[in-house]
């Protein structure tokens, strides 16, 4: 009697107009990895300019002033805080991690940890209100350290 159902379901479902995707809740498993949400894109762009700032001030401690170090820490406390929010569904393949954009062997200075402090804490109030509440918050708490790092480094 069992086997009987068991083949008659699919039979059933086809004749009354069901597809497998309709009387099954859930994600089709067949249909590959999900792509990611767009909060998950906008999280992985800021941890990679993150992770930008971060070597510049890395640059400029060697190159420039060892003040920066405090301001060092912090951003990486916000990669940290950053990368925790961060879910990659598996068998993703995609980019993820940070790319840095600067270029090699030229030391960061001042004038240059300033201008990307000022437009990362600026791309960070533009995205405020296209993410979840709860990384808005974070969002807003980073760029508002970023813009009190502008006016420690002077302007």
């Amino acid at each position: 009697m069992l086997l009987a159902s068991a083949t008659t379901l699919p039979l059933l479902l086809a004749a009354t107009g069901c597809r497998s995707a309709e009387a099954f809740a859930g994600p089709d498993p067949l249909a590959g990895p999900p792509s990611l949400s767009p909060d998950v894109i906008t999280l992985e762009a800021v941890i990679a300019a993150e992770a930008n700032l971060i070597h510049l001030y890395k640059t400029a401690i060697s190159g420039v002033s060892r003040a920066t170090a405090p301001l060092l820490s912090q951003h990486e406390q916000h990669l940290t805080q950053l990368a925790a929010r961060l879910v990659i569904p598996p068998g993703y393949r995609g980019r993820v991690g940070p790319e840095s954009t600067v270029p090699a062997g030229r030391p960061s200075g001042l004038p240059q940890l300033r201008a990307a402090e000022r437009a990362s804490a600026a791309s960070l109030v533009r995205q405020l209100g296209s993410v979840e509440p709860a990384l808005a918050q974070l969002f807003a708490s980073v760029a508002a350290s970023h813009a009190t790092h502008v006016a420690a480094l002077g302007g």
